[in-house]
């Protein structure tokens, strides 16, 4: 195997910065079957971990790779297993871990999680710099139906693993939830889901939508009145919340470009009607800008508890 199929990158993260991937699976080997899977769908549904690449295969690749984008004078912000598969599957991923600290680079990995109730697993993943963990749903029904889980899995031990992980994790812990339109895009399953990741106490939870076309073709990105409504649920228990929906822009930045800022912003958290105004006053601009924006498409606005609220149009 090549360095250029095991690593890739860096690309630009706003959750990792620029990050380099390493792809630890064969592509489409995963322990769910998820509806929305953006890769396609899995050709192998496994819930074991096995040997895949040599450890010291991957590690040379990665190491090949970091060589080449610190040579073209580039930047890395992280070394993230994130392969086109469920990562912890890799029976040797402890040992590669182990052997790309020694480059001095942080590491992180994306987990749906689903290993999550093995003590080998959530021992290897202590030694990471930041942990990524998939919550979709913690009601088995909806968990079942959005995730296709392999039959030997349960839920509730997944979340008992991710809280005891979580307990000793010194790591940063972030969390996201993927919203589909019609399956876990309800109030009870923001209010569920919402507590259960708040007793998690991560850095960050990360609310999402497929942003490329997914496995199936009847799956479709949950409403933005929808996403109000989740982030604002979210936001009511866990300190940090974002969405991320496709957008890069450089949230709460003032770059000088009003209408660009606010799209930017709104892009990753919904902005109450007092705050648009506030940041509308502070630039000299006035309440037209965000009509226009609204006339144009670009912007919503939607009702919360009593609230109006602003966030940016999903790209169509």
């Amino acid at each position: 195997m090549s360095e250029h199929s095991i690593t890739f990158g860096p690309i630009p993260s706003r959750r990792l910065g620029r990050s380099i991937g390493i792809n630890n699976i064969p592509p489409k080997i995963c322990s769910y079957g998820c509806i929305y899977c953006q890769i396609g769908r899995a050709i192998k549904i496994d819930d074991q971990r096995r040997e895949y690449y040599q450890a010291e295969e991957v590690v040379r690749a990665v190491k090949e790779k970091v060589k080449k984008v610190r040579a073209a004078g580039e930047r890395i912000d992280f070394l993230t297993f994130v392969p086109d598969g469920e990562s912890t599957l890799d029976l040797h991923l402890g040992k590669e871990i182990r052997e790309l600290k020694k480059l001095g680079l942080p590491l992180a990995i994306i987990t749906n999680s689903s290993t999550m109730d093995r003590p080998d697993v959530r021992e290897e993943l202590m030694e990471l710099d930041l942990v990524s963990v998939k919550v979709d749903s913690v009601i088995p029904s909806l968990w079942k139906k959005i995730n296709k889980p392999h039959t030997n899995l349960h839920l509730d031990q997944i979340l008992e693993g991710l809280r005891t992980f979580a307990k000793n994790y010194k790591g940063k812990l972030i969390t996201e939830t993927m919203l589909i339109d019609g399956v876990n895009d309800t109030y009870d399953n923001f209010e569920q889901t919402a507590k259960f990741i708040q007793s998690l106490e991560p850095h960050a939870a990360y609310i999402s939508i497929p942003t490329r076309p997914p496995a199936r073709t009847d799956v479709k990105p949950a409403g933005e009145e929808a996403l109000n409504q989740a982030f604002q649920v979210f936001s009511g228990k866990i300190d940090q919340v974002e969405m991320l929906l496709g957008y890069e822009g450089n949230a709460f930045a003032h770059s000088g470009d009003t209408e660009a800022d606010i799209l930017s912003i709104t892009a990753v958290h919904p902005m109450r009607e007092d705050a648009i105004r506030e940041f509308l006053e502070r630039d000299g601009k006035d309440w037209s800008l965000v009509q226009k924006l609204i006339d144009e498409d670009k912007l919503l606005e939607t009702d919360f508890n009593g609230r109006k609220f602003y966030l940016r149009r999903l790209a169509k």
